[in-house]
């Protein structure tokens, strides 16, 4: 499927991963009607581009074992992009048969990340790419290349930019064309973004890259204002702040897809979305979650938003 072209460099393309990156993290099953109904409600505020879910063995993600059965309930429409999380060829045909739009992959730069997470080294998931990409070319999805660790490992430190550009050269030749660099552990600062964004757009303009940073040191949001600089226009983030990674220590949440958008169109950008619809989607899945997610701006709302003098406290005395 295509989206909308948007040649206008003021249009950035927001990806929603909170029922796949968000969801899955939780302990308590979400039932499946409320996932789908939250990708719905999504798709109706402006929302173009889901992670919807992951097409992983039930055993080892129990959260994503309905994938089938949320693909099979949300209401298609033109122009919007549902993408799954692909680990293996047995996920892709799975995937294929729910008709996604797009698989994605999930590679961790850092070895030692990637065994803790997919409980294999680099390269073995690296090859599990390679199997699976000729299905998805067979049915004609799309295939995106995500890499986990992208800007540091808690278990290695820095990573090595020629093993981020070994992942990239390997998904490109599959025919991943989508790059996503993904903050798996909140270790991401601007000059690392410039760094490692620079070093990919040098070896392979072609790559369409999407940036997706977790907020867990308080700079996910000036991550993304970097990335707007480098001429990034597409970003991930989950509704009302969901998600982290179990398998990196100290890591919070996403960057929460309202903060996002409002980050965007007050700085002239335009996404598409409604913003105060998108807010109240987060609002109902912080009462399905049932606790308070960090997202701010469903708790805010817009700058202008005016209060009377009577709905607050006045000095006295």
């Amino acid at each position: 499927m295509s989206l909308p072209s948007h040649n206008n460099d003021r249009f950035v393309l927001v990806t929603e991963v909170g029922t796949r990156d968000g969801f899955q993290a939780e302990k308590q099953f979400v039932p499946t009607e409320i996932k789908a109904k939250a990708i719905n409600a999504m798709i109706d505020a402006g929302v173009t581009s889901v992670e919807a879910t992951s097409f992983v063995s039930p055993r080892a993600v129990p959260q994503m074992a309905d994938a089938s059965e949320v693909m099979a309930l949300i209401e298609r429409k033109p122009g919007v992009r549902l993408t799954a999380l692909v680990p293996n060829a047995r996920g892709a045909e799975r995937a294929a048969a729910a008709k996604v739009d797009m698989m994605a992959a999930f590679v961790s730069v850092s070895d030692t990340h990637c065994r803790t997470n997919l409980n294999k080294t680099r390269a073995q998931a690296l090859a599990d790419f390679t199997e699976f990409a000729p299905i998805a070319q067979q049915y004609g999805i799309a295939l995106r290349g995500g890499i986990a660790t992208a800007f540091g490992c808690p278990f290695e430190g820095e990573v090595s930019l020629d093993h981020l550009l070994t992942v990239v050269e390997t998904y490109m030749r599959a025919g991943a064309l989508h790059i996503g660099l993904g903050d798996t552990t909140g270790m991401a600062t601007p000059p690392v973004v410039t760094r490692s964004v620079e070093a990919i757009r040098k070896r392979f303009p072609e790559a369409i890259i999407a940036l997706h940073f977790h907020n867990t040191r308080g700079i996910g949001l000036a991550n993304v204002m970097n990335g707007l600089d480098l001429g990034v226009r597409e970003f991930e983030s989950s509704i009302g702040g969901l998600g982290g990674c179990p398998f990196a220590p100290g890591a919070t949440g996403n960057i929460c897809t309202e903060d996002l958008v409002y980050l965007l169109h007050e700085c002239g950008y335009q996404t598409g979305i409604d913003l105060d619809a998108l807010a109240a989607v987060a609002n109902d899945i912080q009462g399905v979650i049932g606790r308070e997610l960090p997202g701010q701006y469903m708790k805010a709302g817009a700058r202008l938003k005016l209060s009377s003098l009577e709905s607050v406290r006045r000095a006295v005395g």
